[in-house]
């Protein structure tokens, strides 16, 4: 078993809750969402690597990890963020580097995805997982780098 860690903090919700059908119909997987909060002072948020293991993908809006236990975590930042073509994003690792768990992979701001209309929220997504595989959460406030479930 794999622990998938928070990759943001914000409040915890089930994944049917993220304003996209690929989503929120689990049709990349199953996994849960986390509204970002937005952090004291205006600082960017920071997500972390929900796992051990190599980054696969980065792009500003999305990363891939493949954790060492052969389990790979989709972590999307906002929904259809990728036409922000990578403004108020900062990659903070690199494609095929190996990450701890809990090592910074993106800032970004979530007050600025919102000034722009677009929903801030954050997929976590088991990837190529059965659909329900991952129980929704009772909905609650997330620290980055707290357990959130295993696989």
């Amino acid at each position: 078993m794999t622990d998938i860690l928070a990759p943001v903090a914000g409040r915890l919700v089930p994944l049917s809750a993220v304003p996209d059908q690929v989503f929120a119909g689990q049709m990349v997987g199953s996994g849960v969402a986390i509204e970002p909060s937005v952090p004291a002072g205006g600082a960017d948020a920071v997500v972390v690597s929900p796992v051990a293991g190599t980054v696969l993908k980065l792009h500003p809006h999305a990363a891939i990890v493949l954790g060492d236990g052969g389990v790979g975590v989709l972590v999307h930042v906002g929904i259809d963020t990728v036409n922000l073509g990578g403004e108020g994003f900062t990659l903070l690792a690199a494609e095929k580097s190996k990450v701890a768990a809990g090592d910074p992979l993106i800032s970004f701001s979530p007050s600025g995805i919102r000034d722009r209309g677009l929903s801030a929220i954050c997929p976590v997504v088991v990837m190529d997982s059965t659909p329900g595989s991952v129980p929704d959460p009772e909905e609650r406030e997330v620290v980055a780098g707290e357990v959130l479930f295993a696989m």
